[in-house]
């Protein structure tokens, strides 16, 4: 049951107070940073809620981690230009078909797919308007596309380009906001009036979105890309994320996570959720 306000893109979801079998949080805190298991944990109750129907493309894939998490079924595609993440994809066992190449020029015949998500990716494309009209030429008429991707307020809300804000010193706020676009490799951070109508121009109507992860989670996500770098270096020499994945060893990190990990609409949120239908 979706809440809707005075137009059909402004929609948010109810409250999602707990995911029917699956703790994500603790699921993803045990193989990633913690600043990816967060986000993703949240993102992940989202989808709990949306039907999927088969045969889906997973659009950016990369190591499958997300999709083999989220979901209780294998995934019938996934695609990503990356040989090296497809590897573990292929480990982990999460689809049935993998596929190396560009989102822009797809190997799949004209409406294949009854269905798309693509989770945090089509923020990191150049060339995301392509992406979209080749997404709608994939799919089956009136086939749901699920995606989501930081917005228009992700980098007003860093904490310490707010703090630089707050001394005044807008010059060196704005090298900050600068440089974690740079590490974030972010390409767009846009409005939904910005995606609705690039996703109107692709094939495509917005049934509903819902703004989400407030200013004190993309804190939390923000210091994490610097308390992280122990991960960083574990996951060079070792190819894991997390070297002792025991309960005593990630239960603190875990509880400190928890009162940012609820799936929950935010007016002040700095990631945006959509569905949108492929337009028959």
């Amino acid at each position: 049951m979706m809440k809707s306000s005075h137009t059909e893109t402004q929609s948010q979801p109810l409250n999602i107070e707990s995911v029917k079998s699956k703790d994500f949080l603790w699921l993803n805190i045990r193989d990633l940073p913690y600043f990816r298991s967060l986000l993703r944990a949240v993102e992940a109750q989202f989808y709990q809620d949306i039907d999927l129907t088969a045969p889906t493309l997973d659009l950016g894939c990369g190591e499958g981690h997300f999709a083999d998490l989220t979901f209780d079924r294998k995934i019938q595609m996934g695609l990503d230009p990356s040989r090296e993440s497809l590897q573990e994809a292929r480990m982990r066992q999460a689809y049935y078909l993998l596929a190396e190449a560009d989102a822009g020029r797809m190997p799949y015949p004209d409406g294949y797919f009854a269905s798309v998500f693509s989770n945090s990716v089509l923020e990191h494309i150049p060339h995301v308007e392509q992406v979209l009209s080749e997404t709608a030429r994939v799919l089956k008429p009136d086939a749901l596309f699920v995606f989501c991707v930081p917005n228009h307020r992700f980098n007003d809300f860093l904490s310490i380009a707010m703090f630089l804000d707050k001394l005044r010193l807008t010059a060196l706020a704005k090298l900050y906001r600068t440089f974690f676009t740079y590490i974030s490799r972010h390409r767009h951070m846009d409005s939904p009036e910005t995606w609705k109508s690039r996703l109107e121009q692709a094939g495509f109507v917005v049934e509903k979105w819902w703004h989400y992860f407030p200013p004190n989670a993309l804190a939390m996500l923000e210091w994490g890309h610097y308390f992280g770098l122990p991960s960083l270096i574990m996951h060079k020499l070792t190819g894991r994320w997390i070297l002792v994945r025991e309960y005593w060893n990630l239960m603190p990190v875990y509880r400190w996570l928890q009162p940012y990990a609820k799936a929950v609409a935010s007016d002040d949120g700095v990631c945006t959720f959509y569905i949108a239908r492929r337009i028959g």
